[in-house]
């Protein structure tokens, strides 16, 4: 009998199928890289909002705690190889996509190696790279212990030039720009930069974070919308910087830009053409320069910059309706004045956790929230408040990294 014409396609696409497997890593060769929260939490029943669950996980939260010091990472880094598996991080790329689609982090941290630390184990992939701008006038031992685990990784540094940042003022740009240029002429061809603060945790794996941007087809990830007449006094007025940032009676010109002014997050996911664009385009360095005595620049210089024409991946006319909109991009927050009864209008439940400057360090209650958010971060978490949070969302990232680990294109 003559061998039909799509019989030897078939055999060699089985067969090199058959090959591919077995070069990959089976499953269960990932189990030792979970991050079970441990057996006083049930973080599944946590997500499922589960009564008991949570009562335990605030029970486990409110127990007094042994934080996790400077000198203990000091000791723990002496030894990378031991740091490096004992903490768990992924040495791997999981997937082809991640692999060929490498990120840039700019970490902007002041305080709490600990939760700086956490904050790097869930976002690191070794195809990435990571500038960690650690605040100049931060104790010593901070920013040794920061030094002792960017250390452990070839693709993990400390930024050369470090600002003494003053909150709302210039100098939290500049920590990020400081970041930004060593970043571009790192050896690393990474596609886009994400910025984030010590706070920061992420929703999902590096993989969910690839897909995302890679659909966002080289377009930026920025919040914009029309500033409320309040705010246009930021950048109305002369401010003075000292141990905080003052208003004046002095005006400013009008800013030196084509476009009008925008205000959104601090926050934000850029392509590195527009990271390059911000170093060498005229009009931008000139509205850079004139931002600098505005008072918290980084909530209207990156909305603004999106709605210019001729910015790289910017999509002129994409705003929000106002900062709490449900559809924002960069973070999920809850702010003390939108949160409430649901069923009653609020824009979601309220902080389980703790405000603070009106924003919520989310607690374990929080986390059925979260998880169903769009944005890809959120923010803000602090062990000190619910360190059930951060495990239970620490197991949750990770057995999504692990989902397919090694079998996904």
């Amino acid at each position: 009998m003559a061998t039909p014409r799509w019989a030897a396609p078939f055999l060699f696409s089985l067969l090199f199928g058959l090959f591919l497997r077995l070069l990959r890593p089976p499953a269960h060769a990932y189990r030792h890289l979970a991050l079970p929260a441990g057996a006083n939490l049930s973080c599944g029943g946590v997500l499922d909002s589960d009564p008991e669950a949570l009562e335990r996980a605030r029970l486990y939260s409110l127990r007094r705690r042994r934080p996790v010091t400077e000198m203990d990472y000091l000791r723990l880094a002496r030894d990378c190889s031991s740091f490096v598996g004992g903490r768990r991080y992924l040495t791997a790329p999981l997937s082809r996509r991640e692999r060929s689609f490498p990120l840039a982090y700019s970490m902007v941290i002041h305080e709490s190696v600990e939760m700086f630390e956490r904050l790097l184990r869930a976002v690191y992939a070794p195809q990435n790279i990571y500038c960690v701008h650690v605040d100049r006038k931060s104790p010593g031992h901070l920013h040794a212990a920061v030094r002792a685990v960017a250390a452990c990784f070839p693709n993990v540094f400390v930024a050369a030039r470090l600002e003494s940042v003053t909150y709302a003022s210039w100098s939290r740009v500049q920590a990020d720009l400081n970041c930004m240029e060593e970043l571009l002429a790192a050896p690393v061809a990474w596609r886009y930069l994400i910025n984030v603060c010590g706070k920061d945790f992420p929703l999902g794996s590096n993989r969910e974070t690839v897909e995302a941007l890679w659909a966002m087809n080289g377009t930026n990830v920025v919040d914009s919308y029309v500033p409320p007449s309040f705010k246009a006094a930021r950048w109305k007025f002369h401010h003075e910087v000292g141990d905080y940032v003052r208003r004046t009676s002095q005006l400013k010109a009008p800013p030196p830009i084509r476009g009008r002014m925008f205000v959104g997050s601090a926050y934000v996911m850029v392509t590195r053409d527009f990271v390059r664009y911000l170093f060498i385009d005229p009009e931008v360095r000139a509205f850079f320069e004139w931002s600098r005595d505005t008072y918290s620049p980084d909530e209207h210089i990156w909305a603004t910059l999106q709605g210019l024409p001729g910015a790289p991946g910017s999509l002129p006319g994409r705003l929000l309706p106002h900062p709490g909109s449900p559809n924002k991009l960069s973070r999920a927050v809850k702010w003390s004045f939108l949160g409430g009864d649901v069923a009653r209008g609020a824009a979601y439940p309220p902080c389980a956790g703790r405000y603070r400057h009106m924003v919520c360090v989310f607690g374990a209650g929080d986390l059925a929230w979260l998880v169903h958010q769009s944005p890809l971060f959120a923010n803000k978490f602090d062990p000190e408040v619910s360190d059930a949070a951060v495990r239970c969302l620490e197991e949750w990232v990770r057995d999504r990294a692990l989902q397919g680990a090694g079998i996904r294109p």
